[in-house]
This record gives structure tokens, C-alpha cells and sequence, in this order.
């Protein structure tokens, strides 16, 4: 069976040239133009991977995001943003926000993310994931901390 990704981007143009792409290396496609149609078909189809944009009308990458990363039928589905948003914070937040990686639209041709949905599905480490681990890290660390702080026990006093 074809493994399914659901695109969620609001650029026809860009959908239109994926999903050719896509399909003729056989993967089944669906599509979303905004985030509260992604949203219910992530839910509805379960595809295997997502790629979502952060720019897009009536919800915004980051609030689907957080819904899906939110709600258990669709907390375990894998989505990588796909994005022209190349500053530091949004590629942090996303991270934040649950995405499992960060891919930017500028840097790759269309074989170019084939190939790196191949490697995803092969479980290898694709686009930006480094600063993935080190703010995963830091959240863990905080959260860890805020607990310990919680409970009386000072972090500095752990060691």
C-alpha cells in the first residue's frame, strides 16, 4: 500500500506541482488549502506524513500544529513544516509545537523533497532537526525544573 501524505499549503501552484510529483513516485496525495481542512483530514484519513506550511488563511500553521499535536487521534501522525519562514523562532516554535521536522521550500526542488520524504520514510533525519533536539532538551530541562521547583527542591540543588 502507498504510503499517504496530506499537503496542507494554501499555493495551488506549489500543491498542484507536489502532488504531480508525488503521485508519479507513487504516493497517495491529499490535499488541504487551509488549516481547518487539513485539520479534518488528518483526522478523517490518517496519512502517514504531513507537510504543512505556517502561512496560510483561516488558521495558521502553528494552530493546526497544536490541534493535531493536541488531540489524540491525530497527536501520533508525523508533520513536517514545509515553510519559506527561515528565522530562528519559527523554526524553534514549530519545534515547540510538536512538528517533527522543518523542511524550507526555497532550498529544494521537487526531486529534492521526494527524496527527503524517502528518507523519512526510511526513518533517516531530514531538514532542520539539530535545533529540534537542543530545544526538546530545554524544554525537558524547564519542565523538569519547574516541577522539581514545585515540589521545594531548588535545581541548582540536584547534582
Amino acid at each position: 500500500m502507498s504510503p499517504k501524505i496530506l499537503i496542507i499549503e494554501d499555493e495551488e501552484f506549489l500543491v498542484d506541482m507536489y502532488k504531480m510529483k508525488f503521485e508519479s513516485e507513487g504516493y497517495k496525495v491529499m490535499v488541504a488549502y487551509n488549516g481547518e481542512d487539513g485539520i479534518r483530514v488528518a483526522r478523517e484519513q490518517k496519512p502517514d506524513l504531513i507537510l504543512l506550511d505556517l502561512v496560510m488563511p483561516k488558521m495558521d500553521g502553528y494552530q493546526v500544529l497544536k490541534e493535531l499535536k493536541s488531540n489524540n487521534a491525530t497527536k501520533d501522525l508525523k508533520v513536517y513544516i514545509l515553510s519559506n519562514l527561515d528565522q530562528n523562532g519559527e523554526i524553534d516554535q514549530s519545534f515547540i509545537d510538536g512538528a517533527d521536522g522543518y523542511m524550507l521550500k526555497s532550498n529544494l526542488t521537487p526531486r529534492q523533497l521526494v527524496e527527503n520524504i524517502e528518507k523519512i520514510f526510511a526513518g533517516q533525519t531530514v531538514g532542520i532537526k539539530k535545533r529540534q533536539i537542543e530545544i526538546m532538551e530545554k524544554r525537558d530541562n524547564s519542565a523538569s525544573s519547574d516541577g522539581l521547583e514545585k515540589a521545594g527542591i531548588a535545581p541548582e540543588k540536584i547534582g
